[in-house]
């Protein structure tokens, strides 16, 4: 996800794409578990989209 992007997004919209980023961790931290998960830095670059989707909103809150 880059900053352009995001820049674009309204507030609902980048809570969607938070929900929708939480739902991938979800997924991918239970196929980590299970030992299905064989790109393991895709939990990593979806924790740093939702920390800049966190960031976004907040910055658009003030």
């Amino acid at each position: 996800m880059k900053v352009s992007e995001l820049n674009h997004k309204s507030i609902t919209d980048l809570k969607k794409e938070l929900i929708v980023l939480k739902r991938t961790q979800f997924g991918l931290r239970l196929r980590h578990g299970t030992q299905q998960l064989e790109n393991t830095s895709q939990i990593k670059s979806v924790r740093r989209n939702i920390a800049r989707v966190k960031t976004f909103i907040s910055q658009k809150l003030k």
